[in-house]
């Protein structure tokens, strides 16, 4: 029994990478790669392939994070399919994401910043900004992929329980 997550935003350079690479260190710190699966995808196409911006990989890299192999990719149909959260950076991504969204999808669509204590509800995008921003992005994403794993924690033992019957 596994959990599929996808997180999603415009470009798949800055803000999605980030919380694929923070939430992938979390899942091997704690021991749940092999139960939770993560991947990032962005909504437009004008990045696919290309490695994380290189502000986001060195702002990542002081902290420990390895964002190197992530490649950038976009959503495609069958994501629905694969992933049972899919998690948007800001309220113009998750609006991308609901018109592609299938009238048969059974998981989670929402926004990332929805599992952090935080008041704010968008990660904003660092792309145009300094080097700032990459830290502040880096802080919240900490935040929601902490509170997302909790939240995964539980939704793992009520599948095991809904199993078990």
């Amino acid at each position: 029994m596994t959990v599929s997550v996808l997180f999603v935003c415009l470009g798949n350079i800055c803000r999605s990478p980030t919380a694929h690479g923070v939430f992938d260190a979390m899942l091997e710190q704690q021991g749940l790669a092999d139960v939770i699966s993560v991947d990032s995808a962005a909504t437009s196409d004008w990045n696919i392939g290309r490695s994380p911006d290189p502000r986001t990989q060195a702002a990542a890299r002081l902290r420990g994070y390895d964002l190197s192999h992530i490649r950038a990719r976009q959503v495609r149909a069958e994501d629905f399919q694969r992933f049972d959260y899919i998690l948007a950076m800001d309220n113009s991504n998750l609006a991308n994401l609901q018109r592609l969204q299938p009238a048969d999808f059974s998981g989670q669509l929402a926004l990332f910043l929805r599992y952090a204590d935080l008041p704010q509800q968008e990660v904003p995008d660092p792309y145009h900004g300094d080097d700032d921003g990459f830290d502040a992005v880096l802080d919240m994403v900490e935040q929601g992929a902490a509170g997302l794993l909790a939240h995964l924690r539980q939704d793992l033992v009520r599948r095991k329980r809904r199993r078990q019957g």
